[in-house]
Order: C-alpha cells, then structure tokens, then sequence
C-alpha cells in the first residue's frame, strides 16, 4: 500500500498552481452539477449527520456541504498540507463551525473509528487511485461508515471536443495516468472509470446502488469556458515533465501541440464537454 510519502498524485499536489486550479475546478464542479447534492430528490439526507469528504483538496465540497446544510458535521481530508491549511483558513473566514479538515492520505487506513460517518464522499480522485487500489479505498471507506450509512462516489471521463490538436493533447494526458496505472481503458486513450463505478461499488459489497449522470459544458461562449481554458492550461503546464519523461512525447512536441489544443479552445467554434457520473449506494 502506498504510503504518505509515496505521493500517487500525478501532479504536485503541494505547488500553488494545483491549489489555484482544483479552486476553481471545484466551483465548477458543484455549479455544473447543480449543488452539493444534485441527486437530494433521489435520497433521503435526513439521517445524515456526519460527512466525511475523501481528498476534499482545498475544501470546496466540504465548505459548500458546511454552508447549505448546517446541522451537519463535515470533515475533509487530504494528502496536501498547502490543501488543508487553504482550507482551514476558508473554514475561519466563513465561520464554519461545523466543518474541520484534517491531513491524512487516503490510501492509508484512515485515521478514524469504525461506524463514524453517515455518509463518506469521493470526488475526483482518478488522479491518484491507481486501479488495484480501489477495493482497498472502498474497504476502508465502508469500515469508517455507519451500517445503512451512503457511499458517493463522483468521477469525469474527460474531454470530448471537435478539434484534433485538442483531442490529441487530451489523450496524451490520458497516456500519463494509464502508464501511471490508474486507466481502466485497454487503450488508455480515455480514463475509462464511471462505467466501473457501479461495478466496484458491488464488488464492495454496496447495496440499492443508484447513478446519475451529468454533462458540463465548455464550449466557446459558455459560462464555463474560461474557467475551463484556465484549467486546461495549469493541467497542460503541470503534466509536461511527465509526458517526456514517460515516453509519450519529447518535451518541444507536447509545447507545441499543447499551444494549439489551448488556442483552439479560444477559437468560436470550439465544442468542448465533460461527462460526470455520481455512483451512490449504501452499507449493508
């Protein structure tokens, strides 16, 4: 098992860019997906007291959990020490009492008791579960979860769009998480995980497992689109020291090619989108 030293996350999960990046990623997120509980219709969050966020990064899920639903208790947890401590500032500037984060790597038995939490949260973590790790992830989650307690589990499969040096720089980011083992795709041209989500929740052993999907948009003129361009940008710059140094492609090539994938997103026919799934079920 990976150990807290041992890092899994692709990119630096400590640099300033990151934090800046999974911000706003997390607004857009929880905006595109229409709040922290999209599927509030769907099931009963009255029982729900305790919440545990998995990898909360710097704190949007938890705060926005902290803020809506005030009679709950939110913990976030997280490798990042620069993560948590953004978070916990957040956490004091809001005055959220109900919310607290802690460091610690999920990839490791969690530094909670049995039974604690009714619901336990999981929001894009493909970028650091490789895929013999997700049983154990799911173990340990289910361990910390109450009996009749919920297991929400939301991953993207990322990016569809309408232009090749897009698509291409896409995939060579898709190559870096497959060579890096956390690909469920044969080729490794995509992330290959929200079909699997149902799948690995069963084989946990989760029971009345529901899913629900949700389609972002990015497209050129779109409310999302700069936050999206931004994103897209940091990933593109974070990622190049893996790209050459796993073979895919030599440093002066990616540039170039992920120069043109980001200029193509400013042109005003670009079509771009990602496609969300949330997998819930619950303990037996």
């Amino acid at each position: 098992m990976e150990t807290p030293e041992e890092n899994a996350y692709v990119l630096d999960a400590e640099s300033a860019a990151e934090m800046a990046r999974l911000m706003r990623q997390d607004v857009l997120l929880t905006r595109g997906m229409g709040g922290a509980f999209p599927e509030q219709g769907e099931v009963d969050l009255a029982d729900i007291q305790r919440v545990l966020d998995l990898a909360c990064g710097p704190g949007g899920w938890p705060l926005e959990v902290a803020y809506t639903y005030s009679d709950m208790e939110v913990v976030g947890v997280d490798i990042s020490a620069r993560m948590i401590a953004y978070a916990r500032a957040q956490a004091n500037a809001q005055q959220r009492t109900n919310v607290r984060f802690e460091i610690m790597n999920i990839l490791q038995p969690l530094a909670f008791a049995e039974d604690s939490f009714d619901l336990v949260n999981a929001r894009l973590v493909n970028g650091f579960v490789k895929k013999e790790m997700w049983p154990v992830l799911l173990r340990e989650a289910l361990r910390v979860l109450r009996p009749g307690g919920m297991l929400r589990l939301t991953e993207a499969e990322a990016s569809m769009s309408n232009k090749p040096s897009f698509e291409k720089a896409f995939c060579a980011l898709m190559q870096v998480l497959a060579r890096a083992g956390m690909s469920f795709s044969p080729s490794g041209n995509y992330h290959g995980l929200i079909q699997m989500l149902p799948s690995l929740l069963r084989q946990a052993g989760v029971s009345l497992i529901r899913t629900r999907a949700h389609f972002l948009e990015f497209s050129y003129g779109t409310e999302a689109h700069e936050s999206f361009c931004f994103d897209f940008q940091s990933a593109f710059s974070q990622i190049t020291p893996m790209i050459e140094k796993l073979g895919i492609m030599d440093t002066d090539e990616w540039l170039t090619l992920s120069s043109r994938a980001l200029a193509e997103m400013l042109q005003e026919d670009f079509c771009g989108a990602w496609t969300l799934l949330t997998a819930w079920g619950y303990r037996s």
